[in-house]
């Protein structure tokens, strides 16, 4: 579809047509499509300053999005880097990581994506799609296990063998492949994204915790699409009680605006040289102001709660679906961020079936994304602002939104129509902002 214009969970194209958007830009437009707030936000920064590179000039939107992300960082994060991208943060997780131990290795987790850019990519093991083609890649990363038990039930596994093997298998990957005084940090997701919505789970996040704390590891944690209320908590991190050395963010925190960064402690950023971290557009002002507008709407219209209880509801209702299909392996995910697994007749991931329904889906006016290391699922990641009367009734009642699940039911998809006090700001050296976060407030009070 061409888009013209969207509101809310909406987008409609030139002949008027509405699409129910369960992509939300790839989990981007958190607050939904133009959200009132947010569009205002934009539109009077627009009218005073656009752009100012903010380590040449500070400038108040930056502000106001450092106070208020010094509310709901996790405790212990209180400088942050501002890019935007999600590839640029994973980008300065690792420079940073490498700086601040003088340590080459990075280990990675099976299924997980960073980016695109050679660095991000050579991190990122969703698929090869990713990274073929344009070698040699950045050298000094390894690859351990995630307890995926979609993937280890071919073995047997449940979610607790899977989780036994996947940290059985990163000790042996630190006793014969990165040595511990050669690791500088493991980076992971705390639910796979590209990877097919995944979640880790509370055990194996303990056990990254407490081999990185052993071995003097960093542990940097990637919520590129979890963060900002995606998974029903604010971070993807809050349902396993670990805490990261670093924090990547990016995605859902502007409403559509590009904006990333990582979070770190002021004494870890500093060890960054000086010099090493920057950009011409991180933290640009219009970004910033609608940043800030959209972390103001996620508390006051308590999209965190939503989230978690439409996610709830659509969940109960596509198992209920998925029960009337063999080709349905199940439901995975956390919150508003889903997916359904689709397996051939022997049990294998079926990409095929999950793209035709994908396809059908978009004919059918509803927009849905695929993901899997086989391309395997059909995710659905809506707004947060989705609500409960009106979007995911058919999934909660068990009406199947789609026709019956195998490719050949299905008709090609068309061919694709082209279109042409406030926390303490400093600007160090690094290019980092510091932020004085008071401790995150319970849920109630921060929704």
């Amino acid at each position: 579809m061409v888009a013209t214009h969207g509101e809310g969970v909406n987008l409609y194209d030139a002949e008027g047509r509405r699409h129910l958007d369960f992509t939300a830009g790839i989990g981007v437009t958190s607050t939904g499509h133009c959200h009132p707030k947010v569009v205002e936000a934009a539109q009077a920064q627009v009218g005073k300053l656009i752009h100012g590179q903010y380590t040449t000039i500070m400038h108040e939107p930056l502000q106001r999005l450092t106070e208020r992300l010094g509310e709901v960082l996790p405790a212990g994060l209180n400088s942050l880097f501002f890019a935007n991208s999600g590839s640029e943060a994973a980008e300065a997780a690792l420079r940073l990581a490498r700086q601040a131990t003088g340590r080459p290795n990075m280990v990675v987790f099976q299924g997980g994506f960073h980016g695109r850019t050679v660095a991000a990519a050579s991190l990122t093991t969703s698929g090869t799609k990713f990274k073929a083609g344009f070698s040699p890649l950045m050298p000094g990363v390894v690859v351990s296990p995630f307890p995926n038990p979609t993937h280890y039930r071919a073995y047997g596994f449940d979610e607790e063998q899977a989780t036994d093997f996947a940290l059985r298998e990163l000790d042996l990957v630190l006793q014969t492949q990165s040595a511990p005084a050669d690791t500088a940090a493991f980076l992971v997701e705390p639910v796979l994204g590209e990877g097919g919505y995944v979640p880790g789970n509370r055990r194996f996040f303990e056990g990254l915790r407490q081999r990185a704390d052993e071995h003097g590891i960093l542990l940097i944690l990637d919520e590129v699409q979890t963060g900002f209320g995606r998974t029903g908590e604010f971070w993807g991190q809050d349902h396993f009680g670990v805490s990261p050395d670093i924090m990547m963010f990016a995605k859902g925190i502007a409403s559509g605006f590009p904006i990333s960064g990582i979070a770190a402690s002021e004494e870890l950023m500093a060890k960054a040289r000086p010099g090493s971290q920057g950009g011409t557009y991180g933290a640009n002002a219009v970004a910033c102001a609608a940043a800030a507008a959209t972390l103001e709407v996620i508390q006051k219209e308590g999209l965190v709660d939503n989230a978690a209880a439409r996610g709830a509801q659509l969940r109960a209702g596509l198992e209920r679906i998925g029960e009337q299909h063999s080709q349905v392996a199940g439901v995975t995910g956390l919150g508003l961020m889903l997916a359904v697994e689709f397996v051939d007749a022997d049990g294998e991931p079926d990409g095929a079936t999950s793209a035709a329904v994908q396809q059908e889906a978009a004919r059918r006016g509803l927009l849905l994304l695929n993901n899997g290391m086989y391309g395997q699922n059909v995710r659905l990641i809506p707004a947060l602002v989705v609500t409960e009367a009106r979007w995911t009734r058919p999934w909660a009642s068990g009406r199947r939104p789609w026709p019956p699940c195998s490719a050949e039911h299905i008709p090609p998809a068309s061919p694709p129509r082209s279109s042409c006090g406030r926390p303490r700001v400093t600007r160090p050296a690094t290019a980092v902002s510091h932020v004085t976060p008071s401790r995150r407030p319970p849920p109630p009070d921060r929704l």
